[in-house]
């Protein structure tokens, strides 16, 4: 029979950043009325915003075919043409 594999540790970070009074407030608020923690909504809001980035590779960066390019060569200079 084949032993089992220990799971490797989960590493959490800890991040600190500041609310408002008011936006403390809110939170409370919101907490108190669907019966969650504060910590509970804010990993959820951040999970939605940045959960499918785990796995992507921004090394080369996607530019838009309509991308304007100003700065290609700082010798060569480009001039736009306004139709009247």
């Amino acid at each position: 029979m084949k032993a089992k594999s220990k799971k490797s540790k989960t590493k959490f970070y800890p991040i600190v950043f500041k609310l408002s009074a008011r936006q403390r407030k809110s939170l409370r608020n919101y907490c108190k009325q669907y019966n969650t923690t504060p910590i509970k909504v804010i990993k959820a809001n951040i999970q939605d915003e940045i959960g499918c980035y785990f796995a992507a590779n921004n090394d080369n960066p996607e530019i838009s075919p309509r991308q304007l390019q100003l700065f290609d060569d700082e010798n060569k200079q480009q001039t736009i043409d306004f139709k009247e």
